[in-house]
């Protein structure tokens, strides 16, 4: 197929700029231009006195900046303990990994927007002392010793959230730790491993229920539907599938129809004899699916049910090359969204994920 958060004056400094484009989980994101440049760091014009450039500042120019917002999916931890994205709108800013980071603290500046149910993922008072992006795509991220002060039951959310934050963004493939300026080879408190990075390919809210051999399979994330409130959202889980089920396709598929594990807060909408008739075919990004009449739940005939047409795309496009998906039934399109659209065109990932809207 990113979940990345003052003036002192230096005399001597080389800044490293690092163009990025972003991607979002739902599509493309829009330009993100530079990777957290130095953030004590206040740059003068010659013959330009500190004061002189805080005097420039108009409260005009300070107005335009303060509502200059842009959407970014920061990963939270829900009801369930889940770790799950939600899109939010911050300020907009050329330090786009290091703040994406700081609005994952407990306490911090993502307080005041965390929908119901959700809460930040790392320890109050954690700061982040810089972000560094290396030639192999590997995300350094340097935090203070207030890092280590988290339960030991959410290790792996934590590692999970700042992983999948800072890969929303395409050139980072995956995440390296620092506490205080060292090097972490594991994780603080239950000492996970992460010397060599941990990337997407590590899972998410991993299930691996009814699994007898894991060395002996590969990670597929599907998406469920959780609850609050009156507001639904997806969640991504990594079920493992035997290495001898080679289409990870139908995998994605199949354990959609099979459904969330018991007990764990999640639904779906797939009735349990959904069944693809035919092998999906795949070409230039598009991934073809062809049901039986099951796909229809309890709907009327020919309307495919928001969750179930949300569940499909979000899984699928989570896989490599994957950019659409199409859906027949019986051979034919001719299915109906439940805002009475016809579904006649391939359906792409939207471009953020839980937004209150899909």
């Amino acid at each position: 197929m990113v979940k990345r958060r003052t003036s002192k004056l230096v005399t001597s400094i080389i800044v490293s700029v690092i163009l990025l484009s972003g991607c979002g989980l739902f599509g493309k994101d829009q330009s993100i231009k530079e990777i957290d440049p130095p953030q004590d760091v206040s740059y003068l014009k010659d013959s330009q006195s500190l004061q002189q450039t805080k005097d420039t500042n108009t409260a005009e120019q300070k107005d335009a900046k303060a509502t200059e917002t842009v959407k970014r999916e920061l990963y939270l931890i829900d009801k369930n303990g889940f770790v799950v994205p939600q899109t939010l709108s911050l300020p907009k800013t050329d330090a786009v990994a290091k703040q994406a980071l700081e609005y994952l603290v407990e306490g911090g500046p993502v307080t005041d927007m965390l929908p119901n149910g959700f809460r930040a993922v790392l320890p109050v008072d954690t700061r982040v002392l810089g972000v560094k992006l290396e030639q192999d795509g590997s995300i350094i991220a340097d935090f203070s010793p207030e890092f280590a002060r988290y339960k030991p039951e959410d290790e792996r959310k934590i590692l999970e959230a700042i992983t999948w934050t800072l890969t929303q963004f395409d050139n980072v493939k995956k995440v390296k730790i620092r506490i205080n300026g060292h090097d972490q080879s594991v994780m603080p408190v239950n000492g996970t491993p992460i010397q060599d990075g941990v990337s997407r390919e590590d899972g998410i809210n991993i299930d691996t229920s009814g699994v007898v051999d894991i060395t002996n399979t590969h990670p597929v994330v599907v998406y469920f539907v959780a609850q609050q409130g009156e507001q639904m959202y997806y969640v991504p889980v990594t079920r493992r599938i035997p290495n001898q089920q080679k289409d990870d396709i139908v995998a994605a598929v199949n354990e959609l129809v099979k459904g969330p594990t018991y007990g764990s807060g999640l639904v779906s909408d797939f009735q349990p004899d959904v069944q693809l008739i035919s092998q999906p075919s795949y070409e230039n990004g598009k991934v073809t699916l062809n049901f039986n009449d099951a796909i229809y739940g309890s709907n009327k005939k020919h309307v495919i049910s928001d969750h179930v047409l949300n569940a499909l795309v979000l899984s699928l496009t989570e896989q490599k090359g994957v950019e659409s998906v199409a859906i027949t039934v019986n051979g034919k399109a001719d299915l109906v969204r439940e805002d009475g659209k016809t579904l006649s065109e391939p359906v792409t990932r939207p471009e953020n994920v839980n937004t209150g809207s899909f």
